[in-house]
């Protein structure tokens, strides 16, 4: 069995690979980092999360790790709250010991953190055709909007009530994110829908976007119409969070005809439809559960128990591999 070190470093692991920045990306990144640290005085280097060093993915970090414990069982949340604490503690006494929560959603110091991740943006839209420099202007000020957003949040509730509980607890935000916007991409290339309403029926052929319908949070069309034709787009489902609204008039006047994303605000979507783009939503929980279930489904290979809460939709694809 795997120690919670070693979920996490494989899930990190998995998380690098997928990402849209390929290794050169991901090294330049750390070797920013690096030179940051390097440049700070010894009192600012005190403050400094050298997690930043070998971790890319501020928002993805391990909270609670007792360092002993062989992980047989663990239990798997979108988002984990009081209640699925508790509720892993009350397992045990029902010979079910769960022995490590995974929550993908951030907590603690990876949600005050959320902000750091945001950076890949640039790189995945400059990719995309929009000019560095551009790219580089809007993400900053959506940087700073989401530092501020988050900076008032209760970070640390959650992991205190864990750690009471004698609890391991890790999350793995823009790891399962890459894992879901690898998979989408592919899935998508494969299958070459046409239009956008191809494209709602391609995606309606993956399980969890199948569920989501049934539960009323399926695909869903923001802008466009079923008739339009794909041309290019962008997978848009990681990078901390949604980028500055006004980026979509900027993708759209560099050739992205559609944004296939997991949740949009109402005045991004605005900017979107006035740039006559596509915006397809293919569900913010079902995306969320497809990138959890990729890298769940190693973990059950390796012969680790999910137990599911925290509105995970999961899907095992294990036994038809």
């Amino acid at each position: 069995m795997l120690t919670v070190q070693q979920i996490f470093d494989l899930a990190l692991k998995m998380g690098i690979k997928a990402d849209p920045r390929g290794p050169k990306g991901i090294k330049e990144y750390l070797d920013r980092a690096k030179k940051e640290y390097d440049d700070l005085s010894p009192k600012e280097k005190k403050f400094f999360d050298k997690d930043r060093l070998e971790n890319p993915y501020s928002d993805s970090r391990i909270h609670i790790d007792d360092k002993k414990t062989k992980v047989n069982r663990v239990l798997a949340g979108i988002d984990i709250d009081a209640g699925e604490v508790l509720l892993a503690s009350q397992l045990g006494e029902r010979k079910k010991e769960v022995d490590l929560i995974i929550c993908h959603h951030p907590l603690g110091r990876s949600y005050a953190n959320l902000h750091d991740t945001m950076d890949m943006l640039v790189d995945i839209y400059s990719d995309a055709g929009v000019p560095v420099h551009v790219a580089e202007k809007m993400m900053e000020a959506r940087i700073t909007e989401v530092g501020r957003g988050v900076h008032p949040i209760n970070h640390y509730q959650i992991i205190d009530m864990a750690s009471l509980l004698n609890i391991n607890l890790i999350n793995t935000h823009t790891f399962t994110d890459n894992l879901v916007r690898e998979y989408l991409d592919n899935f998508i290339q494969k299958r070459k829908p046409k239009t956008i309403g191809d494209l709602v029926d391609v995606l309606l052929e993956i399980p969890e976007y199948e569920e989501a319908k049934k539960r009323g949070t399926g695909p869903k069309l923001f802008a466009g119409n079923p008739k339009h034709r794909l041309g290019k787009y962008i997978v848009d489902v990681t990078g901390g969070t949604s980028p500055a609204s006004d980026m979509y008039k900027e993708i759209s006047l560099y050739g992205i005809s559609t944004i296939v994303g997991m949740h949009m605000k109402e005045d991004a979507r605005k900017c979107g439809d006035d740039s006559h783009m596509n915006l397809l939503m293919c569900g913010h929980i079902a995306t969320d559960s497809l990138g959890m279930n990729i890298f769940l489904d190693e973990l059950e290979k390796k012969g680790i128990d999910i137990i599911v809460a925290g509105g995970l939709i999961r899907v095992s694809r294990v036994k038809n591999t």
